[in-house]
């Protein structure tokens, strides 16, 4: 599994940035990444879009999108990680929007996360169920974007 060391460490050696817009986790991938020392040559910042209208405001995700779909959906994710990547000039964008609980949101159940990857020639999205709490979920939905964007490192 790529945790947040691996991942500083990749980064630094390949001189490739990352950035985050975070709807349920609200900056804890960034916060996570910014415990590692080094992280300020990879890190280049992050969007904390937990209300559903500053998804769209400030990392860009299409309107009508949100209206049609709500903020939980595999395609605001992906919109999510390319608005990271190009509002902060990173190689890597990150997107996660889902429903930490404990009650549903839109008619969507906790622990359904969606974790998008923008980078260069890659725009992919992973669906989590994750079973727990709301910090067992978050925790889960960091991890799950480590390792996505660790495969796309390899």
């Amino acid at each position: 599994m790529t945790g947040a060391r691996e991942l500083v460490a990749t980064l630094t050696r390949r001189g490739e940035t990352v950035a985050a817009a975070e709807s349920l986790t609200a900056g804890l991938v960034c916060a996570t990444l910014a415990q590692v020392p080094g992280a300020s040559a990879v890190l280049r910042g992050g969007l904390v879009v937990y209300a559903t209208e500053l998804k769209a405001a400030l990392a860009g995700v299409d309107e009508q999108l949100l209206a049609e779909h709500g903020a939980v959906h595999p395609e605001v994710a992906a919109q999510l990680a390319r608005g990271a990547r190009e509002r902060c000039g990173a190689t890597w964008g990150l997107g996660l929007t889902g429903v930490a609980g404990p009650d549903p949101q839109d008619g969507v159940a906790p622990g359904t996360v969606y974790v998008g990857l923008s980078g260069p020639g890659v725009t992919t999205v992973r669906e989590l169920a994750e079973p727990g709490d709301r910090d067992t979920i978050r925790t889960a939905s960091v991890r799950a974007a480590f390792v996505l964007l660790g495969e796309q490192l390899d």
